[in-house]
């Protein structure tokens, strides 16, 4: 078996190509991975093993349709998490989103169909639907983005579902709360705000900090993609959901915590434009089909994401300042 996982470099990338070489998944051991990667400043070689009898690394571009083509060739499916994804950048300028996020996939699903991949898995947000004041969004929601980069992901959740509808290509399509855990660039709102901590430097809180969301282990969020790679549905979306709502403030005062700081650390700035009030997803349907639950309980990861950037400054400190515009 062979599968190619583009953004393999980035954040929950990373940890899916890990996890399959560590055969952690049942029906992909022993599996040759192709990872993929642009190496933009939130992809970091440093998260994949630099060698690997069963890891061949491609430094390419969703977006080149010729690497594309070379690539794909024998490989049997691909999981799609390559994208830029960081909502502040697209409110400064929304290029490189509509480029990489719309036009990168429309290129991938292009060559998936003219090399004859079989499976597809396209990793998408909770962020496509808007904004919810109460209740859970099922997968029969309307798309109504906010943000220059939540429009990009509906539009390539849309193209996604149209070379399914027009191709026939065996293809899903995830939606995933919010993420976080280790190897997350510094630049959101978890790694941000513990690295700061770990400096001395104030949190940057936005407006009131009351703006809820709902929180996923990153490795809970890759064995939901494992499930529905192997058994997903075509055409099909599923929500992936945490259970975890929590306010900004309130994860802000559990990492104030866990680092041993208090309130006095909190800088209310600013609230961002078109700031999303509330996230929540109800993942009945991956629940019930694909017998899906979280196994990794907020608190406890939480800790084990401080430990794990507290045991490795030279990781973030690299990443955290090596990006233009950063804090």
């Amino acid at each position: 078996m062979r599968i190619l996982v583009t953004g393999a470099a980035g954040f929950i990338g990373s940890h899916f190509v890990r996890n399959l070489l560590a055969d952690a998944y049942a029906g992909w051991e022993g599996a040759s991975v192709t990872a993929l990667d642009a190496l933009t400043y939130a992809g970091n070689r440093e998260n994949i093993p630099s060698s690997h009898p069963r890891l061949e690394f491609v430094h390419g571009d969703v977006c080149e349709r010729e690497v594309l083509l070379d690539v794909l060739p024998g490989h049997d499916a691909v999981v799609h998490f390559a994208a830029e994804s960081h909502v502040d950048r697209s409110v400064l300028s929304g290029d490189e989103f509509i480029r990489t996020n719309v036009g990168g996939t429309q290129t991938l699903l292009d060559a998936c169909l003219r090399t004859g991949v079989e499976r597809v898995v396209h990793v998408s947000t909770d962020e496509v639907y808007g904004t919810i004041a109460e209740g859970s969004w099922t997968e029969t929601w309307p798309l109504l983005p906010n943000s220059p980069y939540a429009a990009s992901k509906a539009a390539s959740d849309l193209l996604a579902r149209s070379y399914w509808r027009t191709h026939g290509l065996d293809l899903s399509i995830t939606r995933c709360s919010n993420n976080f855990g280790s190897h997350q660039h510094p630049e959101k709102l978890v790694p941000l705000f513990i690295t700061n901590l770990l400096e001395g430097l104030a949190l940057p809180l936005y407006g009131d900090g009351l703006n809820v969301r709902e929180w996923l282990h990153v490795d809970d969020h890759c064995r939901a993609i494992h499930l529905v790679l192997n058994h997903g549905a075509a055409g099909d979306i599923y929500n992936v959901g945490g259970g975890n709502e929590r306010t900004n403030l309130e994860v802000t005062s559990l990492l104030l915590e866990l680092c041993g700081a208090d309130a006095g650390a909190i800088t209310y700035v600013a609230d961002r434009k078109g700031h999303d009030v509330r996230y929540s997803l109800d993942d009945t349907k991956i629940r019930e089909q694909l017998g899906y639950a979280p196994r990794i309980g907020f608190e406890e990861g939480m800790a084990a994401t401080v430990d794990w950037y507290r045991e490795n400054p030279g990781w973030w400190k690299a990443s955290k300042y090596r990006s233009e515009g950063r804090r």
